[in-house]
């Protein structure tokens, strides 16, 4: 059963110009011996000779050798064209293997960035709170007392990372002039701010290597990390030589 399934399945792949070349074939031949026979029997006693039969098989079998030059040309051609489909799909498949690739390396980095975020967000939040204990804490203007400012650091250490840059947003409306001295007022503050600075730039070149599309450093900009940035970009007395965006 198995070897006559196998069987009829190498017949229905073949071609049918094949088939058809096989049955005109036959029936040439077929053609060719009724006309032998029947003209050895109208001719009795002619001699054939090499020349003779040379002739007839040569009349006889050029009509086969075209119609078989034929059947090959098609069959060659749809092969040509089945060639050229397996390689458009082959091409096709290379293609969405590629583009998964790239979207699985593009998660990886985006999976790597987000790692890399919370050490990064921990380090911010330690720099402006460092920041804003110069210049609102003790050492600073005394707007906070130290207990206060430790109930603050407590709350960064348990991961509110962004609770000195909300305190810094919450200020109120300061003019340009408070801004510059808020953050470049000392040596000790013109540090920490351009050690902020130069750390969320940092930041933001890595979002920009695993989003094509901009949306994961808008996200950075709109936070509270990112809008003290800008405030701290915004009060530069002279123009960064970089910038984040």
């Amino acid at each position: 059963m198995a070897a006559d399934s196998t069987a009829l399945r190498y017949i229905r792949s073949r071609d049918w110009r094949i088939w058809f070349g096989i049955a005109v074939t036959l029936g040439w031949i077929g053609g060719g011996l009724w006309y032998v026979i029947a003209v050895g029997r109208s001719t009795p006693g002619q001699a054939l000779t090499l020349d003779v039969i040379g002739s007839f098989l040569e009349g006889a079998f050029a009509p086969l050798a075209f119609l078989w030059l034929v059947i090959g040309l098609f069959i060659q051609q749809r092969e040509l064209a089945n060639n050229t489909e397996a390689l458009r799909k082959t091409s096709e498949y290379a293609e969405r293997q590629a583009q998964t690739i790239a979207a699985t390396e593009m998660n990886a980095r985006q999976e790597t960035f987000f790692k890399i975020k919370e050490n990064v967000d921990r380090q911010l939040g330690g720099i402006s709170g460092m920041l804003y204990a110069s210049s609102k804490g003790p050492n600073g203007d005394g707007e906070l007392t130290r207990e206060q400012m430790d109930a603050c650091f407590k709350h960064l250490a348990d991961g509110d990372h962004e609770i000195f840059a909300r305190m810094f947003l919450t200020l109120g409306l300061i003019d340009d002039g408070d801004l510059a001295e808020m953050f470049y007022g000392t040596a000790i503050r013109a540090r920490h701010t351009q050690n902020y600075v130069h750390t969320f730039e940092r930041l933001c070149r890595l979002a920009r290597n695993c989003d094509v599309d901009g949306i994961i450093e808008d996200a950075l900009m709109q936070s509270a990390l990112g809008l003290l940035y800008r405030r701290i970009m915004k009060s530069a007395p002279v123009p960064p030589e970089t910038t984040a965006g």
